[in-house]
């Protein structure tokens, strides 16, 4: 630890306090997270554990890089990246309506993270602006530079494979939580983390106003139903039988997507749509995603970065 300077208490993380910390020999800024090691508990909590294995395994430029772990008797440290806030800060710093170029930029950036997670066989399961870091984006000469965005916080993450196992149900923050798992579906895939973005991307539409901010599960899926209908047998096979199902009104949508999120054109608006579907199995994945035409005109920087 002696290698790190403190400089503050950058936010309150799954499971300790964040620091933003200057590295004494290279004087690189970087965020060390302190996890508390309680002495009645049976050592390192597991969701460090787990972010700890993945994220030595996930290196990607949209995916927040770990660079060291420091272990004491009382005290675990993990040193990370440091980013100039998560997106949850953004939105709040936002006077007025967000680029429709940064919000192309990053939901592209989001499903090329996702896609490499996916790729690897790591479901995140807790996607939410709070858990997205973003250098801020600046404009110079009309072209958006920096602007880079990073999944982070895998505390809830989880490798996934052959055989599937049960998982838990108690995962993703309300708001950002598909149909399927809040009906108790034990067995999920990547499309838990679709839904998920899709959340993430109306937010970012509408500059940082959640599209479903229930108060429980049942306000939340009556949220979800009344803006994409309540589904059916036919759209949906099988979703009544799910361990927490209950049946729910027949509500027929009475706003349009495009009324939600009136910022979005109608190749946005469609890529939502696609998203946001209560069938897990009609999904898109986030490689389907990154090929759809809303992403045409992207930037090659941006592509590429």
């Amino acid at each position: 630890m002696q290698k790190y300077e403190k400089l503050e208490k950058i936010g309150e993380g799954t499971y300790g306090t964040v620091f933003k910390a200057k590295n004494r020999e290279t004087l690189e800024i970087v965020a060390l997270k302190r996890v508390r090691l309680d002495d009645e508990d049976e050592g390192v909590p597991s969701s460090a554990l787990r972010e700890i294995c993945l994220l030595k395994e996930l290196k990607h430029k949209n995916i927040v890089r770990l660079y060291d772990v420091l272990h004491s008797d009382k005290k675990l440290t993990l040193v990370f990246e440091h980013c100039d806030q998560d997106l949850k800060k953004y939105f709040d710093s936002l006077n007025g309506d967000i680029d429709p170029d940064v919000v192309k930029s990053f939901m592209f950036q989001l499903l090329r993270g996702l896609a490499f997670c996916h790729g690897h066989n790591v479901l995140h399961r807790d996607l939410k602006p709070q858990n997205l870091l973003i250098n801020k984006p600046t404009m110079m000469q009309h072209k958006i530079v920096n602007g880079e965005l990073k999944l982070a916080d895998f505390g809830l993450a989880r490798a996934f494979g052959i055989p599937v196992k049960c998982y838990s149900a108690e995962v993703v923050t309300l708001w950002y939580r598909p149909p399927d798992v809040l009906f108790g579906a034990k067995l999920y895939n990547t499309s838990i983390d679709m839904w998920s973005a899709g959340c993430i991307f109306a937010e970012l539409a509408n500059s940082g106003r959640p599209l479903f901010p229930g108060s429980d599960v049942e306000d939340q899926l009556k949220r979800i139903f009344k803006l994409l209908g309540t589904p059916t047998e036919d759209t949906w096979p099988g979703h009544n039988q799910l361990p927490d199902y209950k049946p729910f009104p027949v509500y027929h949508p009475t706003a349009s997507i495009a009324q939600v999120v009136p910022k979005l054109g109608g190749k946005g608006r469609d890529l939502l749509q696609r998203l946001l579907n209560c069938n897990p199995n009609h999904r898109l994945s986030s490689e389907e995603a990154m090929a759809h035409s809303y992403f045409n005109d992207l930037p090659p920087a941006i592509r590429n970065l």
